[in-house]
């Protein structure tokens, strides 16, 4: 899998996710077998660029090659400078949002929202490939609802502007995350474009890459919520595709030492009280389908500090040691 220059080692890519794809995430990601994770979503608004939010998500100090960035906005000329605001802090791929559903995203006629207007698609895309010496990749979705499915004009119009490759959610921006992702528009865009095609949506087992793979024959797949709380996920995928085999899910111990250095780089990163909130959510996703994990997350919730946090999470684990368990792929946590 190429993306302009850059070899990936593998076809498995982390999807951008608001809140979740900070860089100690993408970090954990990469480590555990992903070939390439985009960032969380950076606003094009170059009022925002000097926010200490704005700072953080531009911050890839130590992270693994390459660094791939996400911008979102609807006016090309600010687009433009967004990208190369990031390719100056570090940024070696520049994807452009197109498939984010958000209400607050689209009542300002960015993400999903801009597949209404195909000109702009071209306007947008063609000004980033020109304001940036880096490849420039494209997230969208199928179309903006069921009856309007417009991937495949998009995708040529983003095509003769330069990407270098491009992503698509098997839903309309209308469906949000409901009902089941289709992949047939996949396929379609797939067989009619020469740029590499990633599919996305509903893809949360190795089992699942291979169909979606076979079906679509995209040349990667984007992972999202799948991931959450699994980064072990991406190892399991590879093996697959490569042997055919299962790896054994991981066991409770694998998973408290994963989760305590997570754990330790979300505070370094954030500082203690941010850290401690942003830290709520992973430690959530971690510990779903674990015994007794119900009544421990509600706890967990109202702890206020990293010391308590820490404490509390090797209690958690205490309890379930010595048991020798492996994590169960129970229906939930595939939801």
């Amino acid at each position: 899998m190429h993306i302009g220059p850059f070899h990936l080692k593998n076809n498995l890519i982390v999807a951008p996710m608001a809140g979740v794809t900070d860089r100690p995430y993408r970090q954990l990601c990469k480590s555990m077998g992903a070939g390439m994770a985009v960032s969380e979503m950076v606003a094009s608004h170059s009022l925002l660029w000097g926010s200490e939010k704005t700072r953080r998500r531009a911050n890839h100090e130590g992270e693994v090659d390459p660094i791939a960035v996400q911008i979102a906005g609807a006016d090309p000329r600010m687009l433009a400078e967004a990208a190369r605001y990031n390719v100056d802090q570090g940024a070696q791929i520049i994807d452009i949002n197109m498939g984010c559903p958000a209400k607050k995203v689209c009542n300002v006629m960015a993400g999903s929202a801009l597949l209404k207007d195909e000109p702009l698609v071209g306007r947008i895309v063609s000004a980033v490939v020109a304001a940036v010496g880096v490849p420039v990749t494209l997230k969208i979705r199928t179309g903006w609802d069921r009856e309007n499915r417009n991937a495949l004009r998009v995708a040529r119009i983003a095509e003769d502007s330069g990407i270098q490759a491009l992503a698509i959610h098997g839903r309309t921006r209308a469906c949000g995350f409901a009902g089941d992702a289709e992949y047939d528009t996949i396929a379609a865009v797939k067989s009619e474009v020469k740029v590499p095609v990633i599919a996305n949506g509903d893809i949360a087992t190795p089992a699942q890459v291979k169909q979606v793979l076979d079906y679509t024959r995209a040349d990667a797949v984007m992972i999202g919520r799948a991931a959450q709380g699994r980064p072990w996920m991406f190892r399991e995928i590879q093996h697959y595709l490569e042997t055919g085999g299962q790896l054994p899910p991981p066991e409770v111990g694998e998973i408290h030492r994963v989760l305590m250095a997570h754990l330790h780089d979300l505070y370094e990163f954030y500082g203690e009280h941010t850290g401690v909130r942003v830290a709520r959510k992973h430690i959530s996703w971690y510990t779903k389908g674990l015994a007794g994990s119900a009544a421990f997350r509600h706890a967990m919730n109202q702890l206020e500090t990293c010391r308590e946090q820490l404490a509390a999470v090797g209690a958690f684990f205490a309890q379930l040691a010595g048991r020798g368990l492996r994590l169960t792929y129970v229906e939930e946590l595939a939801a």
